[in-house]
């Protein structure tokens, strides 16, 4: 009971010390934690804390996915499984229709070939037999019938599936995809020898609207930010909300000078948009963005990356600048 205290206390800590709500997934990942029963996340929290990362709900969630829950996996192989069973059996089922007509074709034709002289014992065993598979062939329209509606639950299933998948991997708040899939999908272009850059995308004065405006217009500022974002890098890039405030572009096979035009692109959007306040006609300030550009060298994971595009946009805000290139 004592360990238990103990426990709960330091999660307690971890969150206050963090500003983390008090939220299932929050505690869960934090607990695990604290319980050092998960080396590799024990790892990698420990990693960002000495690093000076930001803890916060973002990161945590992208942490809860990476090495805690794998439902997701389970219900890829499902999906995978379902498709596999259903393309065998009509596969089969094809195959076998093939071979039962074809057969009930000789039987029929040596059913007509028999004249007078033959024994009549033969052509009733022979329309006994014509007769038997005309009952095969009942039976297997009657398969057919069932895989259709088999094949049909499938489809049905695969679409909830992937919907879930999609809310898997995508912000609810944004429509962005999340932390984890920006991190598997970097993985995947490193697999494959890509060069990936970052765009680092940070509201510098979200804060002020919503300590000025309310929690419901820095909802709107951040889906707005969001679209104009989606707008510029929605076929060129892989578009993600990596922090209360902040945004991260993917983008594979582009240099950082190409990617700062599109970063600058993002943020004339951005500057262009106007807000009036409902309540008293009053024009609100206008968002302030500070961009960072980073290009993989030796990062060996998304937070890295990510870590350095951020950096980089400090050093722009930093400077007077819109945006910043790291290594330049």
């Amino acid at each position: 009971m004592a360990i238990a205290q103990e426990k709960m206390t330091k999660v307690c800590i971890f969150l206050e010390h963090h500003s983390l709500p008090p939220s299932p997934l929050n505690y869960q990942v934090v607990y695990t934690f604290v319980s050092q029963v998960n080396s590799d996340l024990s790892t990698t929290i420990d990693r960002a804390i000495a690093q000076g990362q930001i803890i916060d709900s973002v990161y945590i969630e992208q942490l809860y996915f990476d090495y805690i829950d794998q439902a997701h996996k389970a219900e890829t192989t499902m999906v995978r499984n379902v498709d596999g069973v259903i393309n065998s059996l009509s596969r089969s089922a094809h195959s076998t229709e093939k071979e039962i007509i074809r057969f009930a074709s000789q039987v029929s034709d040596c059913v007509h070939s028999l004249d007078e002289n033959n024994v009549k014992q033969s052509r009733l065993a022979l329309e006994t037999l014509s007769k038997q598979t005309a009952h095969l062939l009942t039976q297997h329209k009657q398969f057919k019938r069932e895989l259709i509606k088999a094949k049909r639950l499938q489809e049905r299933t695969q679409q909830q599936l992937l919907q879930l998948r999609k809310q898997h991997i995508t912000d609810h708040q944004t429509g962005l995809y999340k932390r984890h899939y920006l991190n598997q999908q970097t993985q995947l272009w490193l697999g494959k020898n890509k060069s990936v850059c970052a765009i680092a995308i940070q509201i510098d004065n979200l804060d002020h609207f919503i300590d000025n405006y309310g929690d419901m217009i820095g909802e709107v500022i951040l889906n707005k930010v969001a679209k104009q974002i989606q707008k510029y890098v929605f076929e060129s890039g892989l578009p993600g909300r990596t922090g209360k405030d902040a945004f991260t572009i993917l983008l594979a096979d582009i240099d950082p000078e190409t990617a700062n035009v599109i970063a600058e692109k993002v943020r004339n959007g951005v500057e262009k948009l106007r807000f009036v306040s409902s309540k008293n006609g009053i024009k609100l300030p206008p968002i302030s963005l500070s961009l960072g550009i980073a290009k993989h060298h030796d990062e060996k994971d998304f937070n890295k990356l990510a870590r350095k595009a951020s950096n980089a946009a400090y050093k722009a805000k930093s400077l007077g600048q819109s945006s910043f290139i790291a290594g330049q």
